[in-house]
């Protein structure tokens, strides 16, 4: 059999917030099975969110085994795996690799993973920034309460005396990479979006780290030993760090074992989650095709990775320092390129909190079961009924005078203010169904706009989108999808595999990976890509991308004399209204309890 003849296939594994998945695709980009594994999490106090690694781990073994099994794929065919995870800080202790107590009182040492979404660490985020120093620049001028070095403050000033100097500490994407490998490898997606290391030649860096901020903001002793701790510095001989689609190693035996898998599968850099729906949807021709052009074609392409929170990630060839907006991050995806990412800290959450605390959800969900449709179909049905009823001019004037701005749990971007929560204006006595979906309408409108908000701001600094990739559930809502078109005025397009961009972006991630490890070593085995193809990684991964990803559809934003569209701008400007408001009046109030 010839190399272009051999079976190859590829495991993409994504770690969420509730969910451990994995996917696996074939040469052509085709999904065989998804599977699925809950991972479960605990809140022993306000703001204090926690999980466990080994038991994350435990997940994604039997999420693979169980996608290898359904897809009938034989397992020395399976040539590459990839993982992506949440953001979320794995504490480790350094002598014997076993979990490590992340508080709030360190009695249980299975819980020794700080989730992305704990907010316990303000006060040190607060510190950190207080510094100005010039690391800050590369975070949107701030680091949020939801990056890996407050958290780390926060461990060093809570944790008992002498077990912080035990700890060694890992992004999650990064943790199940060494899980998979035992090699000590760090990707530039942790460790420059989350942790504050800045690659060589950036500002003068040589290191990474910065051993004059990590010395300001008190860390200092993660200086020791060429940084060991946070995975050793860029200088120091037997330090590993990778960009996004390169190879880190082949699965130990341990791993594999575990697995389901064999010794021979390559390994690739690990991702963050929202990273990994980038690679899953922005490869795709808005007209479908699935022969693209060179990689300057990512020029204006911004993916929208949408769950519980919402990421706005973008690629460029130079530096666009955005304030309120994370990066820019160079070589997170490809070396020698820049990331600018937004963030909406609640979107899913936003919907599910509008959902389930409204005094109505049990009658609706109810309602919605009888009649065999989710509970945002449902709500959608009830709208177009309710606009009829009504003689209403469109759906969203059924809610033109009700405001909501949605910041539950403090605004990532591009505010970067962790202290900003909701605020409503139009609400009633209603407990009706008709005005649950009328709640659900306006938090899909608050998303819309502050989607623009960020991408205003981006713009503003240089960074100009042309077309939004939109994933996660999000995408299926007609009625969503419509106003987020409307509201950026720009194209949205959706996945053919909605609910599975990010895994499969992992499974393209793992295919990268193997052609680069071929491109390295004189391994046998089948590369995807046209024998002209170019050699360098980022070409490799855009061509991987380009050639296995097909859009879902379109949706086009409606003509500028559409009257929705003018009353989207007169909510927008009562939008920005809102957020000064709030700041105002927190700001009257605390000046009056601090005046003695």
């Amino acid at each position: 059999m010839s190399a272009a003849e051999m079976k190859q296939y590829y495991v993409g594994v994504d770690v969420g917030t509730e969910f451990a998945r994995a996917c696996i695709i074939d040469k052509s980009g085709a999904i065989l099975a998804t599977t699925q594994n809950p991972i479960s999490r605990s809140q022993p106090k306000h703001d204090h969110i926690t999980q466990s690694s080994s038991e994350i781990w435990g997940a994604v073994c039997k999420s693979v085994r169980a996608a290898v099994a359904e897809s009938q794929v034989a397992v020395d065919e399976v040539a590459g795996i990839n993982f992506d995870a949440t953001c979320s800080l794995v504490v480790l202790d350094e002598d014997s690799d076993g979990e490590v107590a992340v508080g709030p009182d360190f009695s249980d040492n299975r819980q020794n993973v700080i989730l992305w979404m704990d907010h316990r660490a303000v006060a040190e985020a607060s510190e950190i920034n207080s510094t100005g120093h010039s690391v800050l620049r590369y975070v949107g001028g701030k680091m949020s309460v939801e990056m890996q070095m407050p958290k780390i403050k926060w461990l060093q000033r809570h944790m008992p005396r002498g077990e912080f100097a035990k700890c060694k500490f890992y992004d999650l994407p990064d943790f199940l990479t060494y899980q998979a490998t035992g090699i000590e490898s760090r990707s530039f997606c942790s460790t420059v979006c989350k942790m504050g290391l800045v690659p060589n030649g950036v500002d003068s860096s040589t290191s990474g780290w910065s051993r004059e901020f990590l010395e300001q903001i008190g860390l200092e002793e993660l200086c020791e030993d060429g940084f060991r701790r946070l995975g050793g510095a860029l200088d120091e001989p037997g330090s590993e760090f990778r960009s996004a689609g390169e190879p880190v190693g082949l699965l130990s035996e341990a791993a594999a074992a575990s697995l389901g898998l064999t010794p021979r599968c390559v390994v690739g850099s690990g991702v963050i989650d929202a990273y990994a729906g980038w690679v899953g949807t922005v490869g795709a021709s808005p007209d479908g095709a699935r022969e693209s052009g060179g990689v300057e074609e990512l020029a204006g392409r911004l993916a929208a990775v949408a769950g519980t929170s919402t990421c706005l990630i973008m690629l460029s060839q130079t530096p666009h320092f955005v304030e309120g907006v994370w990066g820019p991050y160079r070589d997170v995806l490809a070396r020698g390129y820049w990331c600018t990412e937004g963030g909406q800290s609640c979107t899913g959450a936003l919907l599910a909190h509008t959902l389930h605390t409204h005094p109505a959800y049990t009658e609706l969900h109810q309602a919605a079961q009888q009649r065999g449709l989710t509970d945002f179909d449902y709500i959608n049905w009830r709208l177009d009924k309710l606009r009829a009823e009504s003689g209403a001019r469109s759906i969203r004037a059924l809610a033109k005078h009700r405001f909501l701005y949605g910041d539950y749990h403090g605004n990532r971007s591009p505010l970067a203010d962790p202290s900003m929560r909701a605020a409503m204006v139009g609400l009633s006595m209603d407990v009706s169904q008709d005005d649950l979906a009328l709640a659900v309408l306006t938090a899909f409108e608050f998303i819309a706009l502050q989607a623009r908000h960020i991408l205003d701001h981006m713009a503003a600094a240089g960074l100009h989108v042309d077309t939004v990739y939109l994933s996660g559930g999000q995408a299926r809502n007609p009625l969503l999808t419509q106003l987020l078109a409307d509201a950026v005025r720009r194209p949205v397009v959706t996945p053919r595999h909605v609910g599975a961009a990010v895994v499969f972006g992992s499974a393209l991630l793992a295919a990268a990976a193997v052609e680069n490890y071929l491109a390295n070593t004189n391994a046998t085995a089948s590369s995807i890509l046209p024998s002209s193809a170019s050699r360098a990684p980022m070409h490799r991964l855009w061509q991987i991308m380009s050639r296995l990803t097909v859009p879902g559809n379109v949706v086009s934003p409606s003509p500028d004399a559409d009257p929705d569209i003018r009353l989207l701008e007169a909510k927008y400007k009562v939008f920005l209204e809102m957020a000064e408001a709030q700041k105002l009046y927190r700001k009257l109030v605390d000046d009056v309890e601090n005046t003695p």
